[in-house]
């Protein structure tokens, strides 16, 4: 079901020429459209906008699982589709200040950044993790916010910096063992990781030779793509039809129920809202102004799909990092350690 109209036929063409997960192909290629869309399309929740910007991580079980291979397939296309887009695509979170920094408003002394969409690539989403970690660090709620499409802002007296519209969307790439050591029960309950959609990807295929470098040449479906986006940026409010609005009020029963695993309530708590942004990203693709039950089916599928990866990613975690890493050095010895072992084997 996830693979829909364009973009399924988009996956399906790279596919048998990359080693990559199609589904890592297609989870990208959603979230770096949504990222090129800007705020020209939304869909209305009371007085809530949701705009087409999501935050998503690739977890593989290894560094084996073709994450990179997948983005630069996804990242040729977008911006061939977009080359606009191509300045505002940046890597390195390390501080809410630059974040904002990279967004900010005009102002009289400094002529700010007009085009305040920003796609944020980050192979080593470990590093992102551990930098919201840091004690006083401002990324984590300048990202939450960031994810909610509020204004943004750093109240210093030396370089005040505000972002009245931006639009802020995040890839990050991270193996399972890298996430269950630095994800916290903070950022478990203050809503940093449920605003993250998490995609398990493994290797697909041996290509010892690699595949063809442009699967898409002579297809059109690259440039089905761009027309696509051009007619998304001015789409406006986005809308269920009658059939879409039934299925919704289902599935959004179900998603509300709350799972019995405490780890995996909290990092599904926004299933909701993430729904039905994958549903109107799905929608802007398909060049429509109103969610149809196939798109709505599409991306409650994806959803589940990240439900079921961040199970599999976190099981047994504790959102606790120092227990992670005495887990894993357990884990490396089966006859055990003695106390100082362990804690010669952590640096103490």
């Amino acid at each position: 079901a996830v693979y829909h109209e364009l973009l399924g036929e988009i996956v399906n063409a790279i596919a048998p020429h990359t080693e990559a997960d199609p589904v890592a192909i297609l989870t990208q290629l959603l979230v770096s459209f949504g990222a090129a869309v800007g705020r020209g399309a939304w869909f209305q929740v009371e007085a809530t906008r949701h705009h087409s910007n999501e935050y998503m991580c690739l977890v593989g079980d290894s560094s084996r699982s073709r994450k990179g291979s997948s983005w630069d397939h996804v990242r040729r296309l977008i911006i061939n589709a977009d080359p606009s887009l191509e300045p505002r695509v940046l890597t390195g979170l390390s501080s809410g200040e630059g974040v904002i920094w990279a967004v900010r408003d005009p102002t009289a002394q400094d002529p700010g950044i007009p085009d305040q969409r920003l796609l944020v690539i980050e192979p080593e989403f470990a590093s992102a993790l551990k930098a919201s970690n840091r004690e006083l660090s401002t990324l984590s709620p300048t990202l939450r916010s960031g994810w909610d499409g509020r204004p943004l802002a750093i109240l210093t007296r030396t370089a005040p910096a505000r972002a009245s519209t931006a639009h802020i969307a995040v890839i990050g790439h991270i193996t399972q063992h890298e996430l269950r050591r630095h994800t916290t029960s903070l950022e478990l309950a203050n809503g940093y990781i449920n605003r993250v959609l998490l995609i398990a990807c493994r290797r697909q295929r041996l290509l010892p030779e690699g595949g063809h470098p442009d699967p898409l040449h002579n297809t059109g479906l690259d440039r089905l793509l761009a027309a696509a986006l051009r007619q998304a940026r001015t789409a406006g409010q986005i809308r269920l039809n009658p059939d879409a609005r039934e299925l919704w009020h289902h599935a959004y029963r179900r998603l509300a129920t709350e799972p019995q695993n405490t780890i995996l309530a909290q990092i599904t708590a926004r299933a909701e809202a993430h729904a039905i942004r994958l549903a109107l990203i799905y929608t802007l693709t398909d060049g429509q102004r109103q969610i149809t039950t196939p798109h709505l089916q599409a991306a409650l599928a994806l959803q589940g799909y990240a439900a079921r990866s961040a199970a599999w990613a976190l099981t047994g975690a504790t959102g606790d990092p120092l227990a992670e890493q005495i887990h894993a050095v357990l884990r490396q010895h089966p006859s055990g350690l003695t106390r100082s072992q362990i804690s010669q084997a952590l640096n103490h």
